[in-house]
Parts: structure tokens; C-alpha cells; sequence
């Protein structure tokens, strides 16, 4: 019999513009080649300029976005319609065998409406039919975080939580890339090693604040669910996957354990 295939890793990527993205794409296509890859991909910066183009004022919650009537078909023309078309190409380019979806293809991800937000939803079910069948053809699935709500609606997710439920579902590694290099303590220092307790204590002490929120509680999901450790780093950086694969010292990692979690 042959052997399963090895989980994989879940790429959480920024919607920044291509020329900001350049070096991490390259870095993305170089681990892609011998590898399983999902990636999940934001874009607010993106979307906020489309907003106030079309004079629509962006609002957030707690570092989550407001998406009412009037911002949603531009969030899903955005998010699933140019920064997923643009990371495509890329990918493409670079010799990366790339297929763009969005979490309403395949019913792949199923939210739960967040009244306080509009049409957000929060991750609730995942069905990794779609996405698996394509890992197993030897595509990257590269998936805007767009999903089906309870009554099927279309609504916009954070693009963490859609990156942490995959990575949960598929039992897979999770590396979150952003533009910080990776979770501070009280005193603005870097945390290497991170578990759920000091976590939670960061966040009920104001420390983790803003949108680093939904991206550690995505992380402590995963690492809940039974997945492996996930990382948390600066993805602007040549070879920037490599190093959250392979470098200790790279970005903050998120464990089960406490034992050898700073506090």
C-alpha cells in the first residue's frame, strides 16, 4: 500500500499589492515545488482604497471589518475577483500550478453571520473535498476568504479564521505571514514560543490587541483541533516560508503545551 500523503502547510498571505508581495511569492513558489500547499490570502488594505474610491467608509469592531450591503459585492469583486486573480498569475509565472477559488466554491467554508458586523460571518463548518481533490492533483489551491452564511448568502470572513479552519480540518501545518515579525509581550519583545493560557492572558490584558486578535485565536484553534504548531511572522522578507518551515528563531510559534512556552 502506499503511504498517505503528508499534510499540508496552510499559507495565510496579506492582500498587499504584487510589488510589495514579490520577494514572499518567490519564497512561496520555491517551498510550493515538493510540497502540499494551501494558500489563503486577505486583502483589506485592497479593499479599503475600493471602498473609499466608491465613497463607502470603512468601519471596524475590534480590529474585525464592518461589511454592510453596500461594501459586500465590492469586498467579494476584490477579494475574489483582483487580489485573487493577481496572486494566481503570479503563482502561474513562477511555475506554480495555482487554481483560485473562494470559500463559497464546493460549499468549502460555512459561516455563522455576525449580526454586530454586517455580512461577516465566523467559521463554522469546513468541507475539504473541493481543496483536497485539488491537493491531490498537485495544485495550490488559492482561496479568497469569501463563504456561504447559514442561508446561503454570500459574506466575508477573516481571512486568519478561514486560514486556521482549513489548517484544522486538514489536520495541516498553519503559518500566518503579515507585516509584523510576530506576537510582542508587554515590552514590545518579540515572543518565540507561545501556549493557549499566556495567550489568553495576553489578550485579556489588552498586550494582543486589534487584528493580531483573530489571528492568535485562529492559531490556538488549529492547535486545539490536534494540528501542529502554527507560526506567526513577517512574510515581507526573502525566503520568509522557508524560514517559518524551518527556523527556530523565526516569528512566533504557537503550541499546545506550556513547557516550554515563554510566559
Amino acid at each position: 500500500m502506499s503511504e498517505p500523503p503528508d499534510p499540508p502547510t496552510i499559507v495565510k498571505l496579506g492582500g498587499e499589492t504584487l510589488a510589495e508581495q514579490h520577494a514572499t511569492l518567490d519564497g512561496v513558489a520555491a517551498v510550493a515545488h515538493g510540497r502540499r500547499l494551501v494558500i489563503v490570502h486577505g486583502g483589506g488594505k485592497r479593499l479599503s482604497g475600493w471602498l473609499d474610491r466608491l465613497g463607502i467608509e470603512s468601519r471596524f469592531v475590534e480590529g474585525r471589518r464592518v461589511t454592510d450591503d453596500d461594501a459586500l459585492p465590492v469586498a467579494v469583486a476584490v477579494l475574489r475577483g483582483v487580489v485573487n486573480a493577481e496572486l494566481v498569475a503570479s503563482l502561474e509565472r513562477l511555475g506554480v500550478s495555482a487554481v483560485g477559488l473562494s470559500g463559497a466554491d464546493g460549499g468549502m467554508i460555512r459561516a455563522a453571520r455576525v449580526p454586530a458586523l454586517g455580512r461577516v460571518g465566523r467559521v463554522i463548518g469546513v468541507d475539504t473535498t473541493l481543496v483536497g481533490a485539488l491537493l491531490d492533483a498537485g495544485f495550490v489551491p488559492v482561496v479568497a476568504p469569501i463563504a456561504l452564511d447559514e442561508d446561503g448568502e454570500l459574506c466575508n470572513v477573516n481571512a486568519d479564521e478561514v486560514a486556521a479552519g482549513l489548517a484544522a480540518a486538514l489536520l495541516g501545518r498553519l503559518v500566518l505571514l503579515s507585516d509584523t515579525d510576530g506576537v510582542w509581550d508587554r515590552d514590545g519583545r518579540k515572543i518565540d514560543r507561545l501556549d493557549p493560557a499566556g495567550a489568553e492572558a495576553l489578550i485579556a490584558s489588552g498586550v494582543i490587541s486589534g487584528g493580531m486578535v483573530p489571528k492568535v485565536r485562529g492559531a490556538l484553534a488549529v492547535v486545539a483541533a490536534g494540528g501542529r504548531e502554527v507560526v506567526i511572522g513577517d512574510g515581507r522578507g526573502a525566503g520568509a516560508l522557508a524560514r517559518a518551515l524551518d527556523d527556530r528563531s523565526f516569528g512566533t510559534r504557537l503550541v499546545a503545551s506550556g513547557s516550554d512556552a515563554q510566559p
